[in-house]
């Protein structure tokens, strides 16, 4: 009983101190000091080894302007035997609000005195500076440590201050002392450095960073300095400078290819086929193994298939089936087969093939993933050429095989599109509201928009005439037939005035004519949306993509510019809002940290 009492007492006592806490910082927070003062002193009367109560005194007593009363109590904290010599930091700061510029500078020198005997306070020290911004100062403690001690590393407070007084040499050195010390460090430290850098390779910050390492390189030839060598180069979009780097890597290190894969993967979805080509003709003739040689070849198929003009298809088919023809039309080259097909139905309009192939491939042993990734291409082809049910089947048993993969998810958004496409709206509604939650934020934002556009636009037309006609344009897009597109949303635009889908199709018309680099007729539509449904959901999608216009084909900064500034003072909480105001300080010629 009695242990049962103390414990009660334990928990109760507990449960008073933090209910008062809690009260002193809201009265502070909430400006009344006086109460805030009566509390803390009364904790720390009960606490007298809390620091935090004793500073809520210290701080209430600033706050008052009550400097000498914050002085004196500092001055008996620190002759009281309890070594916390951070306090001579917070005793200097007191004199700087006392106006007292020469006593405040000789307390923080005994603070930084206190190190050289004891580097372990630096720590607390340092944070003391930090709080009240004496950097430089923070940066004495923290040095002060680390030429003492080997056992005190603050590269990473360092970096940090350096980072803040624009010491940017200082700041990059003190990160890289951090990787050679912990490998694991090195993501952390290039989103650190990404803060800094930008596209442009005479950014004073890449410069810098590209000179550091280099130097380090030299002295010291280790692969780390090639690797984020080739991640700065990267993130200039110089390939070639980034494939040096990666075939030292890759000498030094034998066999594997993934950091070359990697950046070949990088430059063809930057559209940088030469680089691509380069990269991908040196995996091929560097793979050790079938398969690395065979997924070369998958790369370089995939930029051969981007970059052909319908003059050379059936060249490309021909170089498909010479590989298929060295590697085998089995369940390792399904990948390979995949994209063949696909290029076969959605380029070269030879779509019943393509669905023979892929039903061919079915038949053999492949696994679950294999399988469902083989039926999605095969569903979609059947939907590119219109036989909606037979596709809803093979999406359908794509969802029971993958159940836990995110395919599932794919697959049900794409029965929901297929029925969207069908004019079967209640149903691809039922799908969609499922999907919304899913755990894939792309298929979830996906379902989300569809969802909308078909709830938005069934409530006034019970008909849902003008719907039928966007899906029928959505669907001739997706079949690549976009003047019949462009055609069928003129014709909804004429004939279906005042429906609430006009924006929509606008946008939709406009981002076709973009493909067909019709720019100007593109740049009419956005101006209707802005002019007519400025205040609607699209608003900030057409002062997006016309900004995108003006500024990377119509070659008219000023007006892109324009642009971006409507949505970063117009569209706060837009999707664009953060790449708009980047856009917008490049184009103004801002530094961009």
């Amino acid at each position: 009983m009695r242990n049962f009492l103390i414990i009660l007492f334990f928990f109760t006592a507990t449960a008073s101190f933090s209910q008062s806490d809690a009260l002193a910082k809201n009265y502070f927070e909430q400006g009344q000091f006086e109460k805030s003062l009566r509390i803390y002193e009364k904790l720390s009367a009960e606490n007298p080894y809390r620091l935090d109560y004793f500073m809520g005194m210290v701080t209430s007593q600033q706050q008052l302007e009550n400097f000498d009363a914050a002085e004196k109590l500092l001055l008996s904290k620190l002759e009281d035997g309890r070594r916390f010599p951070q306090l001579f930091v917070e005793l200097g700061f007191n004199y700087s609000l006392k106006n007292k510029p020469e006593l405040a500078t000789s307390n923080y020198n005994k603070a930084i005195e206190v190190i050289a005997a004891s580097p372990s306070f630096a720590y607390n020290i340092g944070n003391t500076f930090i709080k009240y911004s004496l950097l430089d100062e923070a940066i004495l403690a923290y040095e002060k440590a680390m030429s003492i001690s080997d056992k005190m590393d603050f590269n990473s407070q360092l970096a940090q201050i350096y980072g803040e007084q624009g010491k940017l040499e200082k700041m990059f050195e003190s990160y890289l002392n951090i990787i050679e010390k912990n490998l694991s460090f090195k993501s952390t430290a290039q989103r650190y450095f990404s803060l800094f850098t930008t596209e442009d390779p005479t950014n004073e910050a890449n410069l810098l960073l590209k000179k550091i390492l280099l130097q380090r390189s030299q002295q010291n030839p280790d692969i780390l300095y090639n690797e984020l060598l080739s991640w700065l180069f990267i993130q200039q979009k110089e390939y070639k400078k980034a494939f040096i780097q990666e075939k030292a890597i890759y000498k030094r290190i034998g066999e594997d290819l993934s950091g070359i894969t990697d950046l070949a993967y990088i430059a063809i979805a930057d559209e940088d086929y030469e680089s691509g080509r380069a990269i991908v003709n040196y995996i091929i003739a560097n793979s050790f193994t079938p398969q690395n040689r065979l997924q070369g070849n998958q790369i370089l198929m995939k930029m051969e298939v981007k970059t052909a003009t319908p003059k050379q298809f059936a060249e490309v088919e021909k170089q498909f089936e010479t590989l298929l023809e060295e590697f085998g039309n089995s369940r390792e080259t399904y990948m390979l087969q995949i994209d063949y097909n696909h290029f076969l139905a959605f380029q070269y309009n030879k779509k019943e093939p393509a669905i023979q192939n892929l039903k061919k491939l079915l038949q053999e042993k492949l696994t679950a993933y294999q399988e469902a990734r083989v039926k999605m291409e095969l569903a979609d082809i059947l939907v590119l050429n219109e036989k909606f049910n037979e596709a809803l089947i093979y999406y359908s048993q794509i969802q029971k095989k993958v159940q836990s993969d995110v395919l599932a998810q794919e697959a049900r958004f794409k029965v929901a599109r297929t029925s969207y496409f069908k004019g079967d709206f209640e149903w691809a509604q039922v799908q969609l509201d499922v999907l919304k939650k899913s755990t894939s934020q792309l298929i979830a934002n996906d379902a989300m928009q569809l969802s909308l556009l078909i709830r938005d636009n069934s409530l006034e037309d019970s008909t849902q005439t003008a719907l039928k006609k966007y899906a029928r344009a959505d669907l001739l897009e997706f079949q690549d037939k976009n003047l019949e597109s462009i055609a069928v949303l003129e014709d909804l635009l004429t004939n279906n005035k005042g429906e609430r889908i006009e924006d929509e199709a606008l946008l939709k018309q406009g981002e076709i004519y973009e493909k067909l680099e019709k720019y100007l007729k593109a740049e009419a539509n956005y101006l209707k949306i802005i002019e007519f449904y400025n205040e609607d959901i699209l608003a900030d999608d057409a002062h997006y993509r016309l900004a995108k216009l003006y500024e990377e084909k119509l070659n008219q900064p000023e007006k892109a510019k324009k642009q971006y500034e409507e949505i970063i003072f117009h569209f706060a909480d837009s999707i664009f809002f953060v790449e708009a105001r980047k856009k917008y300080r490049t184009l103004r010629g801002d530094a961009i940290n």
